[in-house]
């Protein structure tokens, strides 16, 4: 493509404004909203892995072997030896951190009502090296202490039970021996988990007066493995099996989050039906330009006819139609993506709030949501919107080509 082609082609588009405007336009909008959709992915995955990891499985999790069975008959009797675990985790490469957890539900006993609600025993030593981020959910009060019969309250429950810090209710729960027990905690804080159902549900309280309200003996549900960056799980896995086997003659059952978490699953399976989303998004956008540019031929019969009476004919036609596109693509794929980046980054520091479309969900992702970037895809849009757009004056840019100078003239 030599130089004059391409000056013809930037007078082309100069010549008229509203044409190339409206063309650009299109590829602009196709562009952003893939930057933006993507982005909106990045950040639900990322949200709902870290979710999962800090307050759910952990990277691994180990739990005792029948547990996953009969969880929906809550087994607090099937328990692993959290004494006994604890020094054989600390002595694994790629095991960076680990904490115990008793999940076990509850009657909350107010003014001669019963509400239901989700408690969790946490070692808060081992919690804050697991998770660095432990100080910041209490937006009111403190932290429980160790050895009290004290609880933090997820926000939403405590606003709707009508609780306060100070206030003291009695739970009423299953023990380990398939009995009932009964024990009365002093709210001393309020919680903003990012979960909206942990919020409404969930309150934490300290490990060892779970294990005695429960009468566990010192066994804990399931234990949470923060792995090093350079870990993999697949791979640490049968590691810790054989480690955990040799010291203490149990077999248990270790997952990965990844098999852990159906939704998860399904939020990559999204991903790719995102792609092709975006594929028809570009391909909508595209349709845009071709309409335009057929329409366009009619308007420039004369343009054409005089180019092919001063013999540019076939090939150069089709390269001049070529560069136009190629050049009006790449200004709207530059705004388009520009523009997804710079929105994509403001909503990446105000968040986007989901908590009303959460409420009542069993979900793990935040109710406030921040967005994030996709580098790769970014450039990826970037330049398949100008593919894509060039692309798609071939065909009208062939039809232009096979026009004869008289038939175009015609229309002087």
């Amino acid at each position: 493509m030599n130089k004059k082609l391409m000056m013809t082609a930037l007078k082309n588009i100069s010549r008229n404004k509203r044409r190339s405007i409206l063309s650009a336009v299109a590829i602009a909008v196709a562009a952003m909203s893939i930057v933006m959709l993507f982005a909106m992915i990045a950040g639900m995955s990322n949200d709902m892995e870290y979710n999962l990891k800090n307050y759910y499985t952990g990277n691994i999790q180990i739990q005792h072997r029948d547990f996953e069975e009969y969880e929906r008959y809550n087994p607090v009797h099937l328990t692993v030896d959290w004494d006994a675990i604890a020094p054989v985790l600390g002595s694994i490469d790629g095991v960076e951190a680990y904490t115990p957890r008793i999940n076990f539900p509850v009657s909350i006993y107010i003014d001669e009502e019963t509400h239901g609600a989700l408690g969790v025993g946490v070692d808060l030593e081992q919690e804050a090296a697991y998770n660095k981020d432990i100080e910041a959910i209490v937006y009111d009060g403190r932290l429980p202490a160790a050895g009290q019969n004290e609880i933090i309250m997820g926000g939403l429950l405590a606003n709707n039970l009508g609780l306060a810090i100070g206030d003291r209710v009695t739970l009423l729960s299953t023990t380990a021996a398939r009995g009932t027990n009964a024990i009365t905690v002093e709210l001393v804080g309020i919680a903003s988990y990012p979960v909206t159902n942990m919020n409404a549900s969930t309150f934490w309280m300290p490990l060892g007066r779970a294990q005695y309200f429960l009468k566990m003996d010192g066994g804990v549900s399931n234990i949470l493995i923060k792995t090093a960056e350079d870990a993999k799980e697949k791979d640490l896995i049968p590691v810790i099996g054989e480690a955990l086997m040799q010291t203490t003659g149990t077999e248990f059952d270790i997952q990965a989050w990844t098999d852990l978490n159906v939704m998860y699953g399904f939020l990559k399976i999204a991903q790719y039906i995102y792609y092709f989303m975006g594929v028809f998004f570009f391909l909508l956008g595209s349709t845009v330009i071709i309409n335009t540019t057929m329409m366009v031929i009619f308007e420039r019969m004369r343009e054409i006819g005089t180019l092919a009476a001063l013999g540019m004919h076939g090939k150069e036609l089709v390269r001049l139609f070529l560069l136009e596109g190629m050049f009006i693509s790449t200004i709207g794929s530059f705004f388009g993506v520009t523009l997804g980046v710079v929105f994509t980054n403001i909503l990446s520091r105000v968040g986007i709030d989901f908590t009303d479309a959460l409420s009542g969900m069993d979900f793990e992702m935040s109710s406030i949501l921040y967005p994030e970037v996709n580098v790769p895809i970014t450039i990826i849009v970037f330049f398949y919107a100008i593919a894509i757009a060039s692309l798609a004056t071939l065909i009208p840019s062939k039809k232009a080509s096979r026009i004869e100078p008289v038939e175009a003239l015609r229309y002087i």
